[in-house]
C-alpha cells in the first residue's frame, strides 16, 4: 500500500520522540530580513529556545524509521515489527517549508534509521540540508543527527548548512555499547566528535591573508545518552558527560530515560526508571556547567552512585556539607553564594549588584527572587538568622516531599 504524506509525517514523527538531543540555542547564523525563509531566532513538534530565551518549534522527525542496524534498545532496530516509513529528500524539505509558511514551526530537527549504508543515509540527509538552504533560501535552524560511521567529508558537508549536529554516544559506557548495540564502535563515535570539534575550531581561525573559512555547525554539537538501560550509576553517567563537555567542547549533553519498547530483548529491564532520576540528572548536569560544581562532589554523598530521587541534587551536597553553612550573604563571594540552596545564577547576579548599594535584608532577598524558605538554613542577613536550623537533625524532612498514596493500578 503507497502511503501518503500525512500517513508517513504520523509515523515517523512519532518515531522521532526517542531523541531528546533536541535544542536551538547557541545561534545567531541565520536571519532572513535580508531576504530568504524563516529565521533562527524567529518565534513560532519539538519546543527549543533561541539565545535570548524565547521559545520556538522546529519540525521533528526521522526520514525513516527502517534500520538496518539491530541496537537492542532501539524500536527502529531491524528486528522490530514496528510500522515503517521513509521519506524522500525532496518530501522532507516540502514538509519543512510549508509547516514554516504557516507559523508552526522555525526550524528543523532531522534524524534517521540507517538505510543501505551510513554514507547514503548521511548523503540524504545532507542533500535535504543543502536544497533547504541554497535552492530555498531557507535560514530557519537546522540541527541534524550526524551518524558517526559516515565518511568525514559527509560530515563535515552537513556542518556547512546545519547549525548545529549531534552525534549521540548512545549509552555511558563502552561495554554497554558492545552488548547492547555491536554494530555501533565507541571509537568511531568519538572520532567523529573530533573531527567536528576539530573542524568547528578551524573555522573560527581566519587565514593569512585574513579570510575567515566557512562557517561551520555554529551552534556546536550536543550528544545524547540513554539512562536505564544498563546497570550504569548516575556517577558514571556523570563522568561520562564531565569527559565529554571537557574533551568534545560539546554545548550539550542530553539525557533520555530507556523506555521499554515491544518485542524486547531479555537484556533490557521490564520497566523503565523513574523519570525523576532523568530530571535528577539533567539538575545535576546544569551544576556541572553554570555552578562550578564537578561531578566527584556532586555524588560524593550518593547511594551506590545514584542521585537522591527525594531532593535536587544541590540541596544534598548542602545537607551533606553544613560546615560550608551559613553564609553570609553580605560578603560571601560569588562561588559560594552559587552553591547556596535556593539561588540561581540570576539571583546570585542581582544580589551582586544589590550589594553595592547597601547591606541586603530578607525582604530583599524576596524582591530579588530568591527562594528565600529554601535558602533559610543556609545562609545569614542583618536581619536573619538560622540559628541551630543549619544542623538540626529534622533539616532534610522540611524538605522532603510529601508522602503519596501507593497507586493499585501503578
Amino acid at each position: 500500500m503507497k502511503r501518503t504524506l500525512q500517513d508517513k509525517l504520523a509515523i515517523l514523527s512519532d518515531a522521532a520522540k526517542y531523541d531528546a538531543s533536541c535544542a536551538s540555542s547557541g545561534t545567531t547564523r541565520r536571519d532572513s530580513r535580508g531576504g530568504g525563509v524563516g529565521s533562527a531566532g524567529g518565534s513560532g513538534i519539538c519546543h527549543a529556545y533561541t539565545p535570548d530565551g524565547r521559545c520556538i518549534s522546529l519540525l521533528k522527525i526521522l526520514m525513516t524509521n527502517f534500520c538496518i542496524y539491530d541496537c537492542v534498545y532501539c524500536v527502529n532496530r531491524v528486528s522490530s515489527r514496528v510500522e515503517r516509513a521513509r521519506f524522500t529528500p525532496e518530501e522532507v524539505v516540502t514538509l519543512t517549508l510549508e509547516f514554516y509558511r504557516r507559523n508552526y514551526i522555525e526550524g528543523l530537527f532531522l534524524s534517521s534509521g540507517i538505510i543501505r549504508s551510513p554514507d547514503d543515509t548521511m548523503t540524504d540527509m545532507v542533500r535535504i540540508a543543502r536544497m533547504l538552504r541554497e535552492e530555498h533560501g531557507f535560514k530557519g535552524y537546522i540541527h541534524l543527527k550526524t551518524i558517526p560511521e559516515a565518511a568525514p567529508e559527509l560530515i563535515t558537508e552537513a556542518g556547512r548548512y546545519a547549525d548545529r549536529l549531534s552525534i549521540n554516544v548512545e549509552l555511558p559506557k563502552d561495554d554497554s555499547v558492545a552488548r547492547l548495540a555491536p554494530q555501533k564502535q565507541p571509537k568511531g563515535i568519538r572520532a567523529a566528535m573530533s573531527h567536528v570539534r576539530e573542524t568547528r575550531a578551524a573555522s573560527k581561525v581566519a587565514s593569512h591573508r585574513g579570510k575567515r573559512p566557512a562557517r561551520f555547525a555554529p551552534a556546536g554539537q550536543s550528544t545524547q545518552m540513554i539512562v536505564g538501560a544498563d546497570g550504569t550509576s548516575d556517577r558514571d553517567i556523570l563522568g561520562t558527560s564531565t569527559r565529554l563537555y571537557q574533551g568534545y567542547k560539546l554545548k550539550r549533553v542530553y539525557y533520555s530515560a530507556f523506555s521499554p519498547i515491544p518485542d524486547s530483548s531479555a537484556m533490557l529491564p521490564l520497566i523503565r526508571p523513574p523519570l525523576i532520576r532523568e530530571h535528577r540528572l539533567y539538575q545535576a548536569d546544569w551544576l556541572m556547567r553554570f555552578y562550578g560544581f564537578d561531578a566527584a562532589e556532586i555524588t560524593s554523598a550518593t547511594k551506590g552512585g545514584n542521585l537522591d530521587l527525594e531532593i535536587d541534587p544541590k540541596l544534598a551536597w548542602a545537607l551533606e556539607h553544613r560546615a560550608q553553612f551559613p553564609v553570609d550573604v553580605a560578603r560571601a563571594p560569588r562561588e559560594l553564594l552559587l552553591r547556596v540552596p535556593g539561588f540561581g545564577t540570576r539571583t546570585v547576579q542581582r544580589i551582586l549588584a544589590a550589594r553595592r548599594s547597601g547591606p541586603l535584608r530578607y525582604a530583599d532577598l524576596i524582591r530579588i527572587g530568591a527562594r528565600v524558605k529554601q535558602a533559610e538554613p543556609f545562609i545569614t542577613l542583618p536581619d536573619w538568622s538560622p540559628g541551630a536550623l543549619t544542623d538540626s537533625a529534622g533539616l532534610r524532612a522540611r524538605y522532603a516531599p510529601p508522602p503519596e498514596q501507593l497507586s493499585l493500578f501503578a
